[in-house]
């Protein structure tokens, strides 16, 4: 009777032991998933734009960069004065594509700035400016242009003529803000978190989508908004007036 305690005694405590063994390699294993995730995602954003050159741009429609689009301090800064002829604009857009995006960068306007970001944009002559195919987040000096007259659908943060900021986080004249513009058909869902604060958000596709359009300006423009996928594009709206854009990054959804 003794010995068979003692061999019961000693099965349980091999078998404890083993299962502590499997639960430390399983708990090891789970670290390092997670490690391997965190160093995924911080490898997934892809620098559009480092402060350095213009690598991974052009101008609208095909061109290359003149110019009127400036390196200053890391920033990208458009100074149209003495380079604007005819009423050209020159209007910044990737080289690459995206579909399913969140995108990251700081933007600064100066007084009666206008500008914008817009995606989905479709690269061809037939459309005049990037804002005949793509929508548009709106970068504005909301105190001094005239468009922030229009209706909060037109300030700093909105998506351009649908839908209003929830609320006015925008920094003062001169000093940077941050966007994080997502936009994911997947999930049908679109935002915009402005200096931390989430101030926007919208359906990407669908009747939903559909429905804004109809509700808005461009109601009757055949190509708006009906691309998934399409480049971005960093507007020129015309004005001569400082307008600069750093710290671009994407990560693919």
């Amino acid at each position: 009777m003794r010995k068979m305690t003692i061999v019961l005694l000693v099965l349980i405590l091999t078998g404890a032991g083993c299962k502590q063994k499997e639960a430390k390699e399983t708990t090891t294993e789970a670290e390092v998933e997670i490690e391997t995730k965190t160093e995924m995602k911080d490898q997934e954003w892809i620098t559009l734009f480092d402060g350095t050159s213009f690598d991974g741009w052009h101008v609208y429609p095909g061109n290359e960069v003149p110019d009127a689009w400036q390196l200053e301090d890391g920033a990208m800064v458009l100074r149209t004065t003495e380079y604007r002829k005819d009423g050209h604009r020159f209007n910044m857009v990737t080289d690459r594509e995206f579909t399913n995006f969140e995108l990251s960068l700081e933007w600064m306007v100066t007084e009666g700035a206008n500008s914008g970001i817009m995606w989905a944009v479709i690269e061809d002559e037939k459309y005049p400016e990037p804002y005949y195919t793509g929508p548009e987040i709106q970068v504005l000096d909301n105190i001094n242009h005239p468009d922030a007259k229009n209706g909060t659908s037109h300030q700093a943060g909105a998506l351009y003529d649908m839908v209003s900021p929830a609320k006015d986080v925008v920094k003062p004249l001169g000093e940077w803000n941050r966007y994080s513009i997502t936009i994911n058909h997947k999930t049908n869902e679109g935002s915009v978190v402005l200096n931390g604060e989430k101030i926007v958000e919208f359906p990407v596709n669908g009747d939903a989508w559909d429905a804004m359009v109809a509700n808005s300006k461009f109601a009757t423009w055949e190509a708006f908004g009906k691309s998934k996928k399409g480049k971005i594009a960093l507007q020129d709206h015309g004005e001569a007036i400082p307008i600069g854009y750093r710290n671009i990054k994407i990560r693919e959804l």
